[in-house]
C-alpha cells in the first residue's frame, strides 16, 4: 500500500521551465508547494562547471541531460495500420533529464508566433475558403488572441532576458527588426547577438534580393542582466557549447540561471527529485483531482501526495501521457473522431542547404547557440496559401551554433563517412562550411495522434504512450516551398558548392536522426471541451483543480520554436489561477 504525506496546497509535476514559473507564481500567494521532478537536481554548480560541462562525448553524443529509454521512453508508428515499437535510442527529439528540463540543454531561440497563428483554422476559411484546408487535416483555433497574449510574451521575454531586435513596436516598423512580426509593447530588454561572417554575408546577400534580414531573438545574453526575480544573467562569451549542454557562464537562459535559486528561497515551497507521478488520482466522482501517486526512488516505495491543486508542468509527451494513464479527458479516437486526449499531435518541418567556401573563414568555435540572422519573409501570413498549394510557413537563419569537432563538422557530399579520405576533409573544410535553414510549420492531422500502447508497459507496468505520426503532403509542400526560396540565395552567395537536404514527395518519418524536440499537441486548449482538452487558461475541462501547462497545449505547431508561447502560457495561466481560480476554485469557462 502506498504511504501517505502530509497534504499540500498544490502540487506541481515537473520542475522545468513552466514548473518553475507555476512554483514561483503560486509560492507568491503564500500557498505550500511541493514540486516533484522524476530526475536528479541540477545545479549550475557544481553540474554545469567548466570544463567538465564541455565534454561533448559525454554530453553531446551520449546525450547526458537527456531521459535514457530504458526508464523513460515510448512507442512510434506511421500509420493506423503499424505496429508501433519501442523508441530505444534518443534520436529524433530529446527530452531532458531532471530538473530544468530541456530548458538546460536548449539553444535560447526565443520567438513569438505571429497574431494569424493563433487563430490559423478562421484565418484560413476566412482568407482562403474553407475548401484549402485538406481532408484530414484536424488545425484549430487556440482559443486566446495575441493581443490579449502580448503582455505575458513580454513578461517572460523580460524574466528570461531575451536579446533582440524589435521590428513592430505598438505598430510601428522598426528598421533592423522583422517586420512581420505582431506589434511589441517594447523592445526587447537586451540587444541582440554578435553575428558571425556566414550571418553578415548571408544579411548582405538577402537585403540584396529585397528581402528583410534581422538578428534572430536569442536566450544567450549580450550583457549582464538582473530580472524581476533578482536572478542575474552574464554576458556570453560565444563558446559554442549551447544545444546539449548546460551554461557554465550564467548566459543562457534556463529554470537554473532566471527562476529556480530564487524559488528555492522561498520557505513554503520545497521539490523532491528521483520521484516520478505514475498517476493524478481522482475523487470518486472524476470531477476533480485529489492528488498523485509518485514513486519515491530512494526510498522505492510508492507515495500518494493529497493536494487542493495539481500543476501538470512536465515536458509535453509526459504530461499527455499522465493524462491518459489518469482518465483525464476521452483519449482521442482517429476513426470515429471523438475525445481529445492525444489529439493535434504534432512536430516540426526542417530544411537545409549547406554551402561551401575554399576561401572564406568562418570561425565556428566562436559561437552561440542561438546567433544568426534569419528572414520571415515567407513566413505564415505571407503565402498564399490557395496559390501553392498548403497551409503553413517558415523562417530562413544563417547561423553557426558550434563549431565542436564531432558534431559540428559539415562535409560536401561524397566525402568518405571514415578514413583517410574523411580525415582529408575535415582538414580541408573545418571552418569553411555554413547553412541556411529552414524552420518551419507542422499542421495536425486525425491520424496523427498519442493514445496508450496495447503491448508495452514500463518499470512501473504502466501502458506506454504510443506515437503516430508521419510527413503529410501538405507539410512537404511547405518545404519544397522553402526549398526554391533558399536555394537562389545560396547560388546568389557565390559559394565553391553547396547542397540541400530537404524531405521531398514520399518522405517518411525516422527516429533515428536528430530533428527538433519541439514536440506539441495532444492535451490541445481551446473554447469547446468536445475538440480540445483544456480551456483557455489551460484547466483540463473534466477536472477544475487540474491545470496543464507546456507544448502539449499547442493545437498544431507554430513556424517558430516553441519556448516563448510555453512561456507566455504558463504566465498566462499562473494570472487567471491567482487572480481567478484561488478565490474562487470552480472551471474557469
Amino acid at each position: 500500500m502506498a504511504r501517505t504525506d502530509p497534504k499540500k496546497d498544490v502540487v506541481i509535476i515537473g520542475l522545468g521551465w513552466t514548473g518553475s514559473i507555476l512554483g514561483m507564481e503560486l509560492a507568491q500567494e503564500g500557498l505550500e508547494i511541493l514540486a516533484l521532478e522524476r530526475g536528479p537536481d541540477r545545479e549550475t554548480v557544481p553540474d554545469f562547471e567548466y570544463p567538465k560541462v564541455i565534454d561533448e562525448l559525454k554530453y553531446g553524443i551520449r546525450l547526458g541531460f537527456m531521459q535514457k529509454p530504458k526508464k523513460s521512453t515510448l512507442t512510434i508508428r506511421r500509420t493506423l495500420d503499424e505496429v508501433a515499437q519501442p523508441y530505444r535510442r534518443l534520436g529524433s527529439f530529446l527530452p531532458g533529464d531532471g530538473v530544468g528540463g530541456a530548458g538546460i540543454h536548449w539553444n535560447g531561440q526565443t520567438w513569438r508566433p505571429l497574431e494569424i497563428e493563433l487563430r490559423l483554422k478562421s484565418y484560413v476559411e476566412e482568407t482562403f475558403g474553407a475548401a484549402t484546408i485538406p481532408d484530414g487535416m484536424t488545425i484549430q483555433d487556440w482559443g486566446v488572441n495575441y493581443d490579449e497574449m502580448e503582455p505575458y510574451f513580454d513578461r517572460f521575454e523580460y524574466m528570461a532576458g531575451i536579446a533582440g531586435k524589435a521590428g513592430n513596436i505598438k505598430g510601428e516598423i522598426q528598421a533592423g527588426g522583422n517586420p512581420f512580426e505582431a506589434p511589441r509593447s517594447r523592445d526587447f530588454p537586451m540587444p541582440p547577438m554578435k553575428q558571425g561572417v556566414d550571418a553578415q554575408m548571408f544579411a548582405k546577400t538577402a537585403s540584396a534580393l529585397g528581402l528583410h534580414p534581422f538578428p534572430r531573438p536569442s536566450a544567450n545574453a549580450t550583457q549582464s542582466y538582473v530580472n524581476e526575480y533578482g536572478m542575474q544573467l552574464g554576458p556570453c562569451n560565444y563558446c559554442g557549447f549551447c544545444e546539449r549542454y548546460g551554461c557554465a557562464n550564467y548566459s543562457k537562459s534556463s529554470p537554473q540561471t532566471c527562476i529556480l535559486d530564487a524559488l528555492k528561497r522561498m520557505p513554503n515551497f520545497s521539490y523532491k527529485v528521483n520521484s516520478e507521478v505514475l498517476k493524478i488520482e481522482l475523487a470518486e466522482d472524476g470531477k476533480t483531482a485529489t492528488g498523485v501517486t509518485y514513486f519515491d526512488e530512494a526510498a522505492q516505495e510508492e507515495v500518494f501526495q493529497p493536494a487542493d491543486l495539481v500543476i501538470v508542468a512536465a515536458y509535453s509527451l509526459h504530461n499527455v501521457h499522465l493524462m491518459l494513464l489518469s482518465g483525464i479527458g476521452e483519449p482521442w479516437d482517429p476513426v470515429q473522431q471523438t475525445g481529445t486526449t492525444g489529439k493535434n499531435y504534432s512536430y516540426q518541418m526542417n530544411g537545409a542547404t549547406s554551402l561551401f567556401f575554399k576561401d572564406v573563414e568562418f570561425n565556428p568555435f566562436a559561437a552561440a547557440g542561438s546567433n544568426g540572422i534569419s528572414i520571415d519573409d515567407y513566413a505564415i501570413s505571407q503565402i498564399d496559401f490557395a496559390k501553392e498549394g498548403f497551409i503553413g510557413g517558415s523562417y530562413i537563419t544563417a547561423g553557426i551554433s558550434n563549431g565542436q569537432p564531432i558534431r559540428g563538422i559539415s562535409l560536401p557530399e561524397g566525402t568518405p563517412s571514415w578514413g583517410a579520405s574523411w580525415k582529408q576533409g575535415i582538414g580541408d573544410w573545418y571552418g569553411h562550411a555554413m547553412s541556411i535553414g529552414s524552420h518551419g510549420s507542422n499542421m495536425a492531422y486525425r491520424d496523427c495522434y498519442l493514445d496508450l500502447d496495447p503491448t508495452y508497459t514500463d518499470p512501473h507496468g504502466r501502458s506506454l504512450m504510443r506515437m503516430t505520426f508521419n510527413w503529410k503532403d501538405n507539410d512537404i509542400r511547405m518545404t519544397q516551398f522553402m526549398r526554391s526560396k533558399i536555394e537562389p540565395i545560396a547560388e546568389a552567395m557565390q559559394p565553391d558548392s553547396w547542397q540541400s537536404s530537404y524531405k521531398a514527395e514520399g518522405a517518411q518519418y525516422d527516429v533515428r536522426p536528430y530533428q527538433t524536440t519541439h514536440n506539441v499537441g495532444g492535451a490541445i486548449m481551446g473554447t469547446d471541451p468536445k475538440t480540445s482538452s483544456l480551456n483557455r487558461y489551460l484547466q483540463a475541462w473534466g477536472q477544475h483543480n487540474v491545470f496543464v501547462m507546456g507544448a502539449s497545449a499547442f493545437p498544431q505547431n507554430i513556424q517558430y520554436n516553441p519556448t516563448g508561447m510555453v512561456g507566455a502560457l504558463a504566465y498566462w495561466a499562473a494570472d487567471a489561477i491567482r487572480n481567478d481560480y484561488l478565490p474562487n476554485p470552480r472551471p474557469l469557462v
